[in-house]
């Protein structure tokens, strides 16, 4: 009975710490996205329509993430998963956005 306990109790402290690294992944790359966004302003690589799109779609990723919180228990691997792909996508978009001839 102990060792079932046991065993219990480390499964749980496992999920914890498993998910805990990815939500901060998430929180750190929407950071530097940001990041990334406010460097192509100031460098002149992106003017004002792309700005307002790319943080549009940084709004869009906050507002999903908030109301996945908000639906209880934290967020589970779908929910992650899905948040990753929309950050992969808007990282192409920054990238494609800062890249292209389009200057201030």
């Amino acid at each position: 009975m102990r060792t079932k306990l046991y065993c219990a109790a480390l499964i749980g402290l496992t999920a914890l710490t498993a998910a805990a690294p990815a939500e901060a992944r998430i929180n750190q790359r929407q950071y530097r996205q940001q990041q990334r966004i406010a460097n192509g302003v100031n460098s002149g690589q992106l003017n004002a329509r792309e700005t307002y799109r790319l943080e549009r779609r940084e709004g869009h990723i906050a507002n999903y993430e908030a109301r996945a919180r908000a639906s209880g228990g934290g967020l589970n691997g779908r929910e992650r998963y899905h948040i990753e792909r929309m950050q992969d996508r808007t990282s192409r978009a920054i990238y494609r956005q800062k890249h292209d001839p389009q200057v201030r």
